[in-house]
């Protein structure tokens, strides 16, 4: 395949096209382009342009959720061939999300594990208003590697403290990295609260969680 064609998947993901991105993948596999390459040349690097837009400014809100729906639907396509053929992109790590307890907002995280997502991490969504327990339940059972808790309200960050409390009296507090965000949340509250990581964004979450897990690794 050319590199031309790895452009226009990229170009896909950029121009926020879920249905031509999804083409696009579907054409790569009965072309005979392996899922692995079509990913790495072609729709990761569109998602790696997208979050240079939002950060210059260029982009907003609409154009970053529309990147991130058409980065899903080439994925969805090209994840079962990477499965099957043991050839699987690599995973970034694997990530349990959800809003803390009491707090129904979700938009903002939703976007955040969307773009988690696309840049390679295994993201186990638990919605809105997620009892404590089950980001720590979930996490143990999925192996996971960062908890990521949202919340919009100044009555329900306090969860976000909670939650590490909870790790820390459970003994589990070195089995899992923590990462917080939410409107009224700040760095200096992470570093208040004992969180490994905070992010203000959707893009700045993916570089908080992949700077996270380079610090992690071995």
């Amino acid at each position: 395949m050319t590199k031309d064609i790895f452009s226009v998947m990229a170009m896909s993901v950029v121009d926020g096209l879920p249905e031509t991105a999804g083409e696009l993948a579907r054409s790569a596999l009965a072309g005979g382009t392996p899922a692995l390459e079509a990913v790495e040349k072609g729709f990761l690097p569109g998602i790696r342009k997208v979050g240079e837009l939002w950060e210059s400014g260029e982009y907003f809100l609409p154009e970053l959720i529309a990147s991130a729906e058409a980065m899903k639907a080439a994925m969805s396509v090209l994840r079962p061939a990477l499965e099957k053929g043991g050839g699987t992109a690599r995973s970034a790590g694997k990530i349990v999300i959800g809003t803390v307890e009491g707090d129904i907002h979700d938009i903002g995280k939703n976007l955040v594990a969307a773009m988690l997502s696309a840049h390679g991490f295994e993201v186990v969504d638990l919605g809105a208003d997620v009892k404590l327990v089950s980001f720590i339940e979930t996490a143990e059972a999925e192996k996971a590697d960062i908890i990521c808790l949202s919340a919009l309200l100044t009555t329900t960050m306090i969860g976000q403290r909670r939650l590490i409390d909870l790790l820390v009296e459970h003994g589990l507090r070195h089995r899992f990295q923590v990462m917080i965000g939410g409107a009224p949340t700040t760095r200096a509250w992470a570093e208040e609260i004992g969180a490994d990581g905070y992010a203000e964004n959707a893009n700045a979450a993916v570089r908080e969680a992949l700077e996270l897990r380079q610090k992690a690794a071995p």
